[in-house]
């Protein structure tokens, strides 16, 4: 397979980016996208050009490190799948694809699609913590959770912090993910201690990071790799405001 690829590059922060157009041949179908990118790098470095910075990692959908907008759509668009999962078969031979990095004041591009997403590890520090001592294994199993409460905090820590809900929102808000973290963590008893001062930093330290509000146009949930619900969204302004109204402070 061959592909048209316009790839955005960007060599510092405080530098203009501008696209570059690649073409990238000899791509097998069964390829994720980052494997493309890899077998492009190899091209691009044979033939004496500078390859293009992209993040990854584990490359199985777990670690939220890859983050690239492909064809206008964070992680490229199949639902609940990560770029690093996107494989070219989805694509058609001799297609053009788009690729840029995640588009946020919050996340500024670092070089070319590797941007900074330290702001989401501030946001965690601010509150994404508990304070109660369960003992061990034993101890912690015998707290009483409903299959309810288990079911909502179970898939709400499925959230990987990869950021496609940022980069998808046309406010760049945070709230999906700020969501995730604070339903995760205060459904379960363990969490009810620092409920309401945790939704109040969360909320804070977003607004301090840049991060714009939500208007609940559903961007975020749909590009989602792990598929988070709005819901965490309510249950976050819930707690924010019963906090607000309790005199709680960041």
């Amino acid at each position: 397979m061959k592909f048209t690829l316009k790839i955005w590059r960007q060599s510092g922060p405080e530098k203009s980016g501008h696209f570059e157009t690649y073409e990238a041949h000899d791509i097998q179908a069964e390829m994720s996208f980052l494997e493309m990118l890899d077998v492009l790098n190899e091209q691009i470095t044979i033939s004496g050009g500078q390859p293009v910075n992209f993040d990854s990692d584990c490359r199985e959908g777990i670690c939220g490190m890859c983050s690239l907008v492909v064809n206008g759509i964070p992680h490229g668009g199949q639902k609940g799948t990560t770029v690093c999962q996107l494989h070219m078969r989805s694509f058609a031979d001799g297609q053009t694809i788009t690729i840029e990095p995640w588009r946020a004041k919050a996340f500024p591009v670092l070089k070319d699609l590797v941007v900074d997403r330290s702001a989401f590890d501030r946001i965690i520090q601010s509150g994404g913590y508990i304070s109660v001592n369960t003992g061990g294994a034993p101890d912690a199993n015998a707290l009483p959770i409903s299959k309810d409460q288990a079911e909502m905090a179970f898939d709400a820590a499925a959230c990987i912090g990869c950021g496609a809900c940022v980069a998808a929102c046309k406010n760049s808000s945070a709230m999906l993910f700020a969501g995730a973290k604070v339903t995760h963590l205060n459904t379960l008893p363990q969490g009810h201690p620092e409920k309401y001062s945790r939704a109040v930093s969360i909320v804070v330290s977003m607004d301090k990071e840049g991060f714009g509000a939500c208007t609940v146009t559903g961007a975020c949930a749909a590009v989602c790799p792990k598929e988070i619900p709005l819901d965490v969204i309510s249950k976050l302004n819930r707690d924010y405001a019963v906090g607000i109204l309790k005199g709680v402070s960041a």
